[in-house]
């Protein structure tokens, strides 16, 4: 039995260009182009869609998390974008974490795992 591999996630919008460059400036500096944007390997579609809401109305039934292995950099990254940080950047038993929202009120993360965990 094969387990297919998560490749994208297509993120519909009311506003594609908005949150297509809000995408850029936090996650992908260095993106060029108007195709999906290469999150590490993960690729992120954004598309106008007639079927959703400007505003996510139940952000957390679906976190979008990245693990990274400097979370300080990539924090910092985030803060010099203008992220809206949901809750203080916490210190956990497998990790630490930083929950931050898109123009849309998407939730998405970045995690560094302790290497024990």
């Amino acid at each position: 039995m094969t387990t297919p591999k998560a490749g994208s996630i297509l993120l519909g919008t009311t506003r594609p260009a908005e949150l297509r460059e809000w995408y850029r400036r936090a996650l992908a500096p260095g993106h060029e182009g108007e195709g999906p944007i290469d999150l590490g390997g993960f690729l992120l579609v954004i598309d106008q869609r007639d079927d959703v809401g400007a505003k996510n109305d139940e952000p957390g039934r679906m976190i979008l998390n990245f693990h990274v292995d400097d979370f300080d950099a990539v924090e910092a990254q985030l803060r010099a974008a203008g992220v809206e940080w949901l809750a203080p950047v916490a210190d956990r038993p497998s990790g630490r974490f930083g929950t931050f929202a898109d123009p849309d009120g998407n939730y998405l993360q970045i995690i560094q795992f302790k290497k024990d965990a």
